[in-house]
């Protein structure tokens, strides 16, 4: 049986539904106010500065710094050469091993020049023996009167024992020269160091004035530092230097010695006719040449072991250079004082 209260069974309709309603528009972001605006200029301009100074302190630092990567330790090498030619019967030293000033390197066969001392002595005491007999000659003439003897005769015997006296000089002078080349034989270090780069070995013919030993004398390191002429304002003779070698943690203290005066000009050399061969490509972007700067080495560590050729970063100074030239001015114009009033009306 339908229920009574069925809507369908009276005919009766449902309501419509109720329209949705409209949904709240929202409200509109608040503008930002004047303060933040100053904020966010305040901000732009703190970056920016801070972007300036930190492109000064760069540019500083690497362009106008007094230091340079470029750095190489020297050293100065005896080439060592013998004064007598002949062949190698000794070799008293050994590849990197340590020398004093006069030891003996190697020995030259010394036969032919004890031969040659043994002869200058023989020619000396015939001179010396020669020179006795015409003294004596001439110290009779001389003690005879003009009637036993002439002037002639008696100023010949004395340019005759002249002559003898002088070869008596002679030979000993040939003695000399004999003993000094004997003793050359033994050629001998002539710094205090260390033999390097040994290549020869006895039964080697050694020639008068060819260099075949090499000895690198321990006492004359120095550095020399490649600055950038951009630095070599900041850089002077005198001042302290700290070099840091790259193999080791100590650092080396010296002083600059001297700055070389000229480098090598490619436009400079000669080409036809002698005249200058200048190149015509000429580049926006310039770079600094490097200029030499000789560093005396003061200091070594210990346990540091100076070779030439190492590389060594070089700090002139305390590193820094002096402030470019508006770098004052312009700090002298913002702490000026304003001048005090000279009188009141």
């Amino acid at each position: 049986m339908a229920d009574e209260d069925d809507p369908k069974r009276h005919g009766a309709q449902t309501p419509p539904e109720s329209p949705p309603a409209i949904a709240a528009e929202r409200p509109e972001p608040a503008r930002p106010g004047r303060g933040a605006k100053v904020l966010r200029l305040a901000a732009t301009a703190i970056i920016l500065g801070c972007a300036a100074v930190a492109a000064y302190v760069v540019w500083h630092y690497y362009v106008t710094a007094p230091w340079t990567r470029d750095g190489r330790v020297r050293v100065q090498v005896a080439n060592i050469a013998p004064q007598v030619s002949g062949q190698i019967v000794e070799l008293r030293v050994a590849d990197n091993q340590a020398v004093k000033k006069g030891d003996v390197l190697y020995v030259i066969d010394p036969f032919d020049f004890q031969v040659s001392v043994a002869s200058a002595e023989a020619e000396l005491s015939n001179r010396e023996a020669d020179l006795q007999v015409k003294n004596s000659q001439s110290a009779r003439r001389q003690a005879l009167s003009t009637v036993s003897t002439s002037v002639e005769e008696k100023q010949q015997f004395a340019g005759t024992a002249k002559i003898a006296e002088a070869a008596v000089e002679t030979a000993k002078a040939q003695l000399s020269q004999a003993k000094i080349n004997l003793e050359r034989t033994q050629v001998k270090s002539t710094v205090n160091g260390r033999v390097t780069n040994l290549l020869m070995r006895v039964g080697d013919y050694a020639a008068t004035g060819t260099a075949n030993i090499r000895v690198i004398d321990t006492e004359s390191f120095w550095v020399d530092g490649y600055f950038e002429e951009t630095k070599m304002a900041a850089i002077h003779v005198g001042d302290p230097v700290e070099m840091a070698l790259m193999g080791y943690a100590q650092s080396l203290r010296g002083t600059v010695e001297s700055i070389t005066l000229g480098i090598s000009t490619a436009n400079a050399a000669p080409s036809t006719q002698g005249l200058p061969s200048v190149d015509p490509v000429y580049t926006w972007v310039r770079l600094a040449q490097r200029v030499p700067v000789r560093v005396r080495i003061d200091h070594v560590p210990e346990g540091v072991a100076l070779v030439a050729g190492m590389t060594a970063t070089v700090v002139v100074g305390d590193g820094g250079a002096p402030p470019p030239g508006w770098f004052p001015d312009l700090r002298r114009m913002f702490a000026r004082t304003p001048e005090p009033p000279t009188g009141t009306r």
